[in-house]
C-alpha cells in the first residue's frame, strides 16, 4: 500500500520560511516523479512544482518561482518543499504527489498516481 505522509506545515508570518517534507512508502521511490500541489479555501487545486525521478530537473508554478525549492533524497524516500518569502496568498493545504512514467505536461495538470493527505500552511499578514 502506497502512502505519502506530509509534515512541516504550520502558522507563520509574512516573509517567513517553512520546509515541508513528504515521506513515501510502498513504492520504489526513485522510479517516481514527485510533486506538490496546494488548495486554498474556495479555490481550485493548484500545481506548485515537481521534481523528476533523479532530481536533476524541477518545475515550478510562476506564482512560486524564485521563492520555493523542491528537492528529494532518494535514500530517505523523501521529497521536500522549501518555501521562502511566504505570502498570505500561499495559505493552503499542501499535498505531496507521486507519479510513474507520466509526462510533465500531464503531471502539472494534476495527473499523478498517488496523493498524500495534505498539510496546512497558514501565512498571516
Amino acid at each position: 500500500q502506497v502512502q505519502l505522509v506530509e509534515s512541516g506545515g504550520g502558522l507563520v508570518q509574512t516573509g517567513d520560511s517553512l520546509r515541508l517534507s513528504c515521506v513515501a512508502s510502498g513504492l520504489t521511490f526513485e522510479d517516481y516523479a514527485m510533486g506538490w500541489f496546494r488548495q486554498a479555501p474556495g479555490k481550485d487545486r493548484e500545481f506548485v512544482g515537481d521534481i523528476t525521478r533523479s532530481g536533476t530537473t524541477t518545475y515550478y508554478a510562476d506564482s512560486v518561482k524564485g521563492r520555493f525549492i523542491i528537492s528529494r533524497d532518494n535514500a530517505q524516500n523523501t521529497v521536500y518543499l522549501e518555501m521562502n518569502i511566504l505570502k498570505p496568498e500561499d495559505t493552503a493545504v499542501y499535498y505531496c504527489t507521486a507519479g510513474y512514467g507520466i509526462p510533465a505536461s500531464l503531471r502539472h495538470r494534476g495527473n499523478y498516481d498517488y496523493w498524500g493527505q495534505g498539510t496546512q500552511v497558514t501565512v498571516s499578514s
